[in-house]
């Protein structure tokens, strides 16, 4: 039977009659057109007349997004993508492409004795899901405006790996020296190769924004970006406490973390559209924790703002949020900002909006 099976998939099959390696192109790709990219790919591997058909780039359209195009005219140079197959170009949505409210994120340049650096803050990602080829986006804490960011008796920055914003700074650095980065920096980049005038990466790292105490605590942003027609769901990704790492454990600090079981946190969300949303949480809540065993110190939470409809990307739609807790009456602190996430809602079911 083993032996019958190893035939199936080129031209034989196990009796010597027509095998996988038969069916026309064609029908494969007609096939094709019902399954996600993750099943594509594998099913490639099975002969060449699978894998003629899951690079056609009939099949790829149907997976991207019906305004693939003025995406990519955002997102990258579009005379290089013209010569893309569409694979290809789902491949490059699919990985996190960075923009900078609204436009191409923009390089700023460090100059220093025999060195250029370049940062690029990254405020917003944009890409594609791999199985279901519909658009996310992320905003970072650096793209939002946030009371009291700028004084350190409030807020700090704070380096961290876990960040859903998948690395909101990046540097390249264009000349050999040694480095530091005077900015942000919790970083030494030491580059080894002399007479290296190419430009390349060299690591890019993320940021959360960490509240140490204050009393009117107020975090707001918006975006604009043509959206394609979809159901979206904007969340707050929030973590109770500071955390850091000893001895490659995570180790989470609670010392600055009150205020947040005694009044809720209300989010919110408005569209160009007319689109409202609004939600009332509270972020600590101890006593119930305790009863039930569920904390919420300590880890990251998607607190959902709600959703909103679009059902056409031109024009763009603006989204504006809100993350407020603005009595005066007590002080609050000990909370990490990450990002925004507009990820799609699941209440898309098939090709048609519910």
């Amino acid at each position: 039977m083993g032996a019958s099976l190893s035939n199936l998939g080129e031209n034989g099959s196990g009796s010597g009659g027509p095998g996988l390696g038969d069916i026309p192109e064609s029908c494969v790709a007609c096939v094709f057109l019902y399954l996600s990219p993750p099943e594509i790919c594998n099913l490639a591997r099975l002969n060449r007349s699978f894998r003629g058909a899951a690079s056609s780039d009939a099949v790829w359209e149907a997976k991207l997004p019906s305004n693939y195009h003025h995406l990519l005219q955002l997102l990258s140079n579009p005379v290089v993508c013209e010569s893309l197959s569409k694979k290809d170009i789902f491949a490059f949505l699919a990985r996190p492409n960075p923009l900078d409210d609204g436009n191409k994120a923009r390089p700023r340049f460090v100059f220093s004795t025999a060195v250029i650096i370049e940062i690029w803050r990254i405020r917003l990602l944009v890409w594609v899901d791999r199985n279901s080829g519909r658009v996310c986006m992320s905003i970072s804490a650096k793209g939002m405006a946030i009371t009291g960011i700028d004084d350190r008796r409030y807020w700090n920055w704070v380096p961290t790996e876990e960040s859903r914003s998948f690395g909101s700074h990046w540097i390249r650095v264009l000349t050999y020296m040694v480095i530091l980065d005077p900015d942000l920096v919790l970083l030494l980049v030491q580059i080894w190769a002399p007479h290296v005038y190419t430009s390349f990466f060299v690591c890019r790292f993320s940021v959360v924004a960490y509240l140490q105490q204050i009393w009117w605590f107020e975090v707001d942003g918006s975006v604009t970006f043509p959206f394609p027609p979809d159901i979206y769901t904007l969340s707050f990704r929030i973590h109770l406490g500071r955390f850091s790492r000893r001895l490659g454990r995570r180790i989470s600090h609670f010392d600055h973390t009150h205020g947040w079981d005694i009044k809720p946190v209300r989010f919110q969300l408005s569209t160009s559209g007319g689109q409202h949303a609004s939600s009332e949480c509270f972020l600590d809540v101890t006593p119930v924790a305790d009863a039930n065993g569920s904390y919420k110190r300590g880890c990251w939470i998607e607190y959902k703002v709600g959703e909103f409809l679009v059902n056409e990307s031109d024009p763009p739609t603006e989204v504006r949020f809100s993350m407020k807790q603005i009595d005066c009456t007590h002080s609050k602190g000990g909370l990490c900002v990450d990002s925004v996430l507009i990820m799609p809602s699941e209440k898309r079911r098939g090709g048609s909006l519910k």
